[in-house]
């Protein structure tokens, strides 16, 4: 899974660093971070970008209501994974979005799932119908519906971005864009810098591709300045326990899930014997780790820690469920994350100083471990 569109799909990627970037993944939301602090330089407001609406680039109605939510928590940055066009006018920006629409009608979808999209000649459009009513006066709290990241959609804003960006970035001008959009969304919604993530944050999936994520601390940067913060502040120091052979409990019987939905053959019985030691020694090698059998931050973060959220069903949720029972939560270890896990989850967020959205990513992973 890459992103939305998918139609000139990239070779398959390894999973490493899908949670790790130069100032982690910022945000208050599932990995706990603190808003940006004002700076001591006068604000300046954020004009409201050019956004063409659905009418302008010709959008075929939605087929079903599209609803209304809010406040946004956060904004999703997606690629759309097709080609790195060098078309940059505007009526290829226009094509774009209505294909991008017709992909997600043959998907079952209302209509086109993110909220925003940014072509590679840097022209911004509107994706799903509304969402520029939503934005009202710029003092607006709703937002329509999107369908563009699973477990996140009540709560985000996505933004797609034309082009596949495993090894590419987006051109000057769509990067601009995508700024210039950020920093209004922001001023529009209350938002900080460090609400932005990647769609990789919240799902496994290679979306936004390995070279624009790596590109996400300069984006919040920038976005930053824009709005006259200070630099989104790092991501808090994560503690992970240090896992291995001899070792046995719960942590072991989680990293032995995780490794099993990694998809490697492991016995899941809380110890680190040889077989696990053999095993994780092949986990850290398909991610070029040191393959020393150990399992540290590293590897925690390579990642075998692999985002969970609501819906889903794997030995990774296994893990989770695993690890709620040894910190006193009665879940059923079942591997399906329900409405019992969930509200597990958002108990233990609560309790840990980490917003409550059941979404289990690196931080709340490293406090279950603790």
């Amino acid at each position: 899974m890459r992103g939305l569109v998918t139609v000139n799909p990239a070779p398959a990627l390894g999973r490493r660093s899908l949670l790790v970037g130069a100032l982690g993944v910022g945000a208050a939301g599932a990995l706990g971070v603190a808003k940006a602090a004002p700076s001591n330089a006068a604000v300046t407001a954020v004009a409201r970008p050019t956004i063409a609406s659905c009418a302008t680039w010709g959008a075929q109605p939605a087929t079903g209501t599209v609803s209304m939510t809010g406040p946004p928590q956060k904004i999703l940055v997606h690629h759309t994974a097709s080609a790195n066009t060098t078309d940059y006018s505007q009526s290829a920006a226009y094509s774009l979005a209505r294909n991008i629409q017709q992909w997600h009608f043959a998907r079952g979808w209302i209509d086109s799932g993110q909220q925003f999209t940014i072509s590679r000649g840097g022209y911004a459009m509107e994706g799903r119908h509304r969402s520029i009513e939503g934005l009202g006066s710029g003092s607006s709290t709703v937002f329509p519906l999107g369908a563009h990241c699973t477990g996140q959609n009540p709560t985000s804003i996505g933004i797609e971005n034309e082009g596949t960006y495993t090894t590419a970035l987006p051109t000057a001008a769509q990067w601009n864009a995508l700024v210039t959009l950020c920093a209004y969304l922001c001023q529009a919604y209350g938002l900080g810098p460090e609400d932005i993530y990647g769609h990789r944050d919240f799902l496994d999936t290679e979306c936004p591709g390995d070279a624009f994520y790596a590109k996400l601390p300069q984006l919040r940067s920038e976005v930053a300045a824009r709005l006259g913060t200070s630099n989104p502040p790092p991501a808090p120091t994560r503690t992970w326990p240090t896992l291995q052979q001899g070792n046995s409990g719960f942590r072991v019987t989680t990293a032995q899930y995780l490794l099993r939905h990694s998809g490697r053959a492991v016995t899941v019985d809380g110890a680190f014997g040889s077989g696990t030691r053999a095993v994780v020694v092949s986990f850290q090698q398909s991610e070029g780790l040191t393959a020393d059998g150990v399992i540290g931050r590293a590897t925690w973060e390579a990642p075998l820690a692999v985002t969970c959220s609501q819906d889903q069903t794997s030995d990774a949720v296994r893990g989770v469920q695993t690890a709620l029972t040894a910190q006193g939560y009665a879940v059923t270890v079942d591997g399906a994350f329900g409405p019992g896990t969930v509200s597990a989850v958002k108990s233990f967020q609560t309790a840990h100083a980490l917003d409550a959205d059941a979404v289990v990513g690196s931080n709340t992973w490293s406090r279950l471990l603790a």
